[in-house]
């Protein structure tokens, strides 16, 4: 297994990656982002990670807020997986 402890949140990123290899090894290509993403949920729920798609995000900026949008994956509450497919 591959050392991923220099990551911030080394232990949920870990995690994720390991999780997008395994769906992309079983998967493979030419399917739509959306599957991908409900795949990885999929993984990561049974790797015991709290993985919520679609999630609301607000974005602030010296406290103000100045937008918002939806994470396609946050995992943990800490990490937010944005997925290309």
């Amino acid at each position: 297994m591959k050392d991923f402890s220099n990551y911030k949140h080394s232990e949920v990123t870990g995690k994720v990656i390991e999780a997008a290899y395994f769906v992309y090894n079983e998967l493979g290509h030419g399917f739509l982002e959306s599957v991908y993403e409900k795949a990885l949920e999929i993984q990561l729920t049974r790797s015991g990670m709290k993985a919520v798609r679609q999630q609301p995000v607000e974005v602030y900026f010296c406290g103000e807020l100045i937008g918002d949008f939806r994470a396609d994956l946050v995992v943990n509450d800490t990490v937010i997986v944005e997925l290309k497919a």
